[in-house]
């Protein structure tokens, strides 16, 4: 009897837990400008039931993976969206887009896609708060070059971004990742290169026009360029966090990462919940 007990109450608590969850779904949005669909997942947290409007983590994959790479490689991202009360959006960014609207490939169009087109579908089809105020970008590698990009760029679209492991600045790779047929090649378009890399849009920040954090592990090869962007922020008097510690660059470092950076947006939103 009493193992019959056991096991009833042992199911109970797993429904329970399983109810309690947040809830990953996979959306089909359209791009106008590229002419297709796109995938995206989305997860809400379990509070999404009980409360009126949530904030976004736009959470952005790397090169050569896709929309549901985050919440199959680092499932624990579900926790934080309950942790937290946000919602997060994992959208593809295709194999080597690096979030983009390149000049020479009308299938590349990530740019206006993320910042435009995929923002408003959420804010349309989701209880969001529709405002930068609301909304929160990062990613990993190719995706935190993307996260800080397209950041730096729409500072009216999102008011904190992040990165981990990113490619912050693109120059040093020109034979790298699918960048010369975003960008062409970096010795015939020189300007294009430095006008699509961090270091060269940091005219665009004032402090504290953005919150922002980076991470990078000390033995990862974009750690020179994180550390330069992480200088040239200084220099500039620009705040931010810049968290570096041993690490490759590898699924176990940003599974890492992605709890301080999500503690991060959170201290965002909460502040500005706050000044309302």
């Amino acid at each position: 009897m009493k193992s019959i007990v056991t096991l009833f109450f042992s199911l109970f608590l797993s429904a329970f837990f399983c109810v309690q969850a947040a809830k990953v779904d996979t959306v089909v949005t359209h791009s106008q400008k590229m002419q297709k669909d796109i995938k995206a997942v989305v997860i809400t947290p379990d509070s999404y039931a009980r409360q009126t409007k949530f904030p976004v983590l736009y959470l952005l994959h790397g090169y050569s993976d896709r929309y549901d790479g985050w919440v199959t490689k680092v499932p624990a991202i579900k926790d934080l969206a309950d942790l937290y009360d946000m919602i997060i959006v994992c959208p593809d960014g295709a194999y080597g887009s690096w979030y983009l609207d390149s000049p020479i490939d009308p299938d590349f169009q990530y740019e206006t896609y993320i910042a435009d087109e995929l923002v408003n579908w959420i804010d349309q089809n989701y209880r969001t708060i529709p405002s930068r105020s609301g909304r929160a970008i990062t990613g990993l590698s190719m995706g935190g070059h993307g996260a800080l990009y397209l950041a730096f760029r729409h500072q009216d679209i999102f008011g904190a971004a992040g990165s981990m492991s990113g490619g912050v600045d693109i120059r040093p790779f020109p034979n790298n990742w699918d960048l010369a047929k975003r960008l062409g090649k970096q010795s015939e378009y020189p300007e294009r290169w430095e006008q699509n890399t961090e270091i060269g849009l940091l005219h665009l920040l004032t402090p504290n026009s953005l919150q922002l954090i980076i991470d990078c592990g000390t033995e990862d090869f974009f750690y020179e360029v994180n550390k330069k962007l992480h200088e040239a922020l200084l220099y500039r008097n620009i705040p931010h966090d810049f968290i570096s510690r041993p690490g490759v660059h590898n699924w176990d470092y940003w599974g890492n990462a992605i709890k301080y950076q999500a503690l991060f947006f959170n201290r965002y939103f909460e502040t500005n919940k706050m000044k309302k």
